[in-house]
Parts: structure tokens; sequence; C-alpha cells
């Protein structure tokens, strides 16, 4: 229980200092889009670039584990996603929604927790899975949000539309030139790598007092839906992957059980940011990010206590 409070109050405390820079008038209307634009365009497309640039292929190669983390993930994403289309939601706000509900918040909680848990052994499983979450799964509900989006009638027109979009969205852009530059064995050069690091650090906490800047404006938005996100992130997540991990692929037991902890996660900023971005109602996922992490220290506290 220590370990997860450790990991967690940090957290709140940078969305507390947030809020009250917000109530207090330290900073002013418009500070939760700005600096959400801030990280958007800058910190996290360069956490994204040197994340995949400098990622090695062969120690992350391990496709049991890949699949645990990517299976559930992806499949919470598309059921939560056609749900929310059934219920005439739009497909932006939609798959908003769907990334509430699957978005872990693997590298603000998971790697740290994991290294308090698992020890230095727990990092390599969760990089892989944080590479999974914010390239794949956020890449994925980008492009959805981007077909939404387009108004075109014909099918041609939309999908060049779409593809013009993402060549210039870039969270799509970083982790594709990051890849290219894995692929081609080159170093980063140290300045470069220095000053990507620099940005990247602030992703963090640009994202999550952003987080409490919107938390204290006047939340004009419906809230509805938001505990059920909160309900397949940290009760269904996590037991179909433990499922995955301890029965049908049979994990070794340190694998097994990081991908338990990172399914066990709350919600990430990664809804959040793209809610504010796409200038989209942000009330139902950031209250999802809230609940969600204040509940994964019930969660959490069980799942480290059954491993």
């Amino acid at each position: 229980m220590s370990s997860v409070i450790s990991v967690v109050l940090p957290i709140f405390g940078l969305i507390l200092v947030g809020y009250l820079c917000r109530r207090t008038d330290r900073l002013g209307a418009t500070a939760a889009s700005e600096l959400n634009r801030f990280v958007v365009w800058l910190c996290l497309p360069a956490l994204l670039f040197r994340t995949t640039a400098t990622a090695s292929w062969a120690d992350i190669w391990h496709p049991g584990f890949i699949a645990t983390i990517t299976l559930p993930t992806l499949a919470i994403f598309a059921i939560t996603l056609g749900y929310r289309l059934r219920g005439k939601r739009h497909l932006v706000d939609a798959s908003i929604d769907g990334l509430g509900a699957a978005y872990a918040n693997t590298g603000y909680v998971g790697i740290p927790l994991s290294l308090l848990v698992l020890g230095e052994a727990g990092l390599g499983p969760a990089l892989i899975a944080t590479l999974i979450v914010v390239c794949v799964l956020f890449a994925i509900a980008v492009v959805c949000i981007e077909i939404g989006l387009q108004a075109e009638q014909s099918y041609a027109h939309a999908v060049a539309k779409v593809i013009k979009a993402l060549a210039r969205n870039p969270l799509v852009v970083s982790p594709i030139l990051g890849t290219g530059w894995a692929l081609s064995g080159a170093p980063l050069p140290g300045p470069l790598d220095e000053f990507l690091e620099l940005l990247g650090d602030a992703t963090t906490p640009c994202a999550l007092v952003s987080l409490g800047l919107f938390l204290a404006q006047k939340q004009t938005g419906s809230t509805q839906g938001a505990w059920g996100l909160v309900g397949i992130k940290l009760l269904v997540h996590p037991l179909i992957t433990w499922y995955l991990a301890f029965h049908l692929f049979a994990l070794p037991p340190l694998w097994a059980k990081s991908a338990l902890l990172m399914s066990a996660l709350p919600t990430g900023t990664g809804p959040f940011m793209l809610a504010e971005f796409y200038r989209r109602e942000a009330a139902v996922v950031s209250r999802t990010v809230l609940l969600s992490t204040i509940g994964s220290m019930a969660t959490l506290s069980l799942c480290l206590y059954w491993l």
C-alpha cells in the first residue's frame, strides 16, 4: 500500500497545484488549453520520438507479453467506441471515451511503480507496455478522431483529408520518425538527445498541472458515463489481462505480474490532452482520470497483495 501511495500522491500533488493556481488566479482562464498545447506540440512528440528512436527492438520483442498487453487494450477501446457510437455519440467523442477506458497510465505511474515493486527487472516490461499504449493505442485513437472530423461526402476526398491531417499531427509523426531513426541504427547525437530528454521530461508535470487547471474551471458539460469508464479501466481490464497472462499465454512470473500491474493502472492524461487539443467536451474524460486515479489506490493495492 505504501508503494502505491508514494507513486500516486505526487500525481495528485501536481493536479492540486494546477487546481490551486487557477482558483487563486495565479494562472489565467486560457492556461489549461495553452499548457496542453505545449504538451501536445512539443513535450509529448519529443518523448515519443526519443522513446522509439532509442528503443532496443531485440530486447522488447516478447510476443506473449505484447499480445497480453495489446489484445485487451485494443478490445476495450473498440468495444467502448462501438457502445458509445450506438448511443448516438459522435465518433470524435466516442474515440476519446474509448481511450479513457483503455489508456493506462503506464508512463507516469506504471514505470515508477514497476521499479518499486519489481525492481530494475520490471523496467523492461513497463517500457514495452508504455510503447504499446502511447504509440499504438494513441495513434489509433487519433486516426479515429481525424476520420470523425471529416464532413466530406466523397470517400476518396475524406481519405485524402484524413491522411493530410495525420501527416501534420505531431503525435502520429513523431513515433514514426523515431522508429525510422531506430531502424537506421544511428545513435542520437548527444545535444539532440539531451534536448529531447528535457522536453520529454516536462510531459508529466505539464499534463497533470493542465488537468488541475481544467478541473478548477466551472464544468459545464455532463460527466455522465465517467463511472462506467472507470469501472472498465480498473476492473474489466485487469481481469482480462490476468486470464491472458497467467492462463492463456502462461507468461514467466515477472512478465505476468508486470502485465497485471500495467492493466490495473488508472487512466492517463492522454485522453484529456486529446479532448483539449481538439476542442471537445473534456468533462467526462477529466472526471475519469481523477476518479480512476483515486480508485486505483484500492485496485492496485489488491493486485500487489495478491502478487
